[in-house]
């Protein structure tokens, strides 16, 4: 049965990345580089948009270069990376901003010369040539409309409580996914009583869990919160810090994304729902993006697949493929055609 699944799911990667040729597909007829830059790879989100990239890059003969600025802290970092793509030079660059806000002038000055793509994450400007990625804001929103179904707003004075783990402060989304859930929850019942910002790495979100955990707790020292929501590392690091309260105890757990791990919570009936920006996939039409506009073919400038909601009972129909890398796959930094 399980080289039978395994069969089944290398077909279905096949089939994704190998669709018959169409006008969005079509190789490159001149050798094309593409130069991306990503705030990390430390995590299995940013290793399937990769894995989308990569396998796209190589579907439509371009070359491509990967470049990671180490976490969210590193704006600098990235600055450089982007010079050394024009170093390389690099056709066409897309940047996957460590900061809503930081390098947005500069970025929107550089896309006067060489066309930027933004990937995933939001930038302020609007100046750039195109943009792959859901909004962040729609995320956090999706995740609280969830909970509205579940919860509608009653008369009742009691509501529930969630502490909300959005990810690092400035970036990554966090601000944009943090307005989302609030005002998709204001029709519910539910309430968020805490909301703690930290990168997004096991240390960090181990502590805030833990110091969150402390600060809800009755009287009797039992825990008052119903729900843990936010970034995919804190779910994942959560199923073990809850497994050491009472059954009746444990708040539920929900990720705004998803990662290889909230998956199998999800499977194993540890997490509650997640949502899916489709990472594959979105790497797939940014690399589409910036090959057909080179190509000097029509394009999208503002694209993004579908968010797609998780949940143990919608398991069996979700297109796994399309939000996560194999489990054998390793982070591919270049591809030449």
């Amino acid at each position: 049965m399980k080289s039978l699944f395994l069969f089944i799911k290398l077909v279905f990667i096949t089939l994704l990345f190998n669709a018959p040729v169409s006008a969005t597909t079509e190789q490159a007829k001149t050798p094309l580089r593409l130069c991306a830059v990503y705030p990390h790879l430390k995590d299995s989100y940013w290793l399937s948009i990769n894995f989308g990239m990569t396998e796209r890059a190589k579907q439509r003969a371009v070359s491509l270069k990967v470049l990671e600025a180490g976490g969210y802290k590193n704006s600098s970092e990235q600055w450089t990376q982007i010079e050394q793509c024009l170093q390389w030079q690099a056709d066409a660059i897309l940047v996957g901003a460590v900061y809503f806000e930081q390098l947005s002038t500069r970025l929107a000055e550089l896309n006067k010369t060489v066309p930027l793509f933004g990937l995933v994450n939001e930038v302020s400007t609007t100046s750039l040539t195109g943009r792959t990625g859901v909004s962040w804001y729609q995320m956090g929103a999706k995740l609280g409309q969830f909970l509205s179904r579940k919860h509608p707003k009653t008369n009742s004075t009691k509501k529930l409580k969630l502490a909300w783990f959005p990810g690092p402060n400035s970036g990554g989304g966090s601000q944009q996914s943090t307005l989302g859930l609030q005002d998709a929850l204001k029709n519910s019942d539910v309430e968020i009583v805490s909301i703690k910002h930290g990168l997004n790495n096991k240390m960090r979100q181990f502590s805030l869990i833990n110091e969150t955990l402390a600060e809800f707790v009755d009287k009797d020292g039992r825990n008052e919160l119903d729900y843990l929501a936010g970034n995919a590392i804190m779910a994942e690091m959560a199923i073990g810090e809850l497994a050491k309260l009472e059954e009746s105890e444990r708040p539920q757990i929900l990720s705004h994304y998803l990662s290889h791990g909230v998956y199998r919570g999800i499977l194993r009936g540890k997490i509650l729902m997640a949502n899916s920006d489709q990472m594959v996939l979105q790497g797939a039409m940014a690399i589409d993006q910036a090959t057909d506009y080179l190509l000097k073919r029509k394009i999208t400038k503002d694209q993004a697949p579908e968010i797609l909601t998780l949940t143990k009972e919608l398991l069996a129909q979700f297109p796994t493929e399309q939000s996560l890398s194999p489990s054998y796959f390793k982070p591919v930094y270049s591809v030449n055609p």
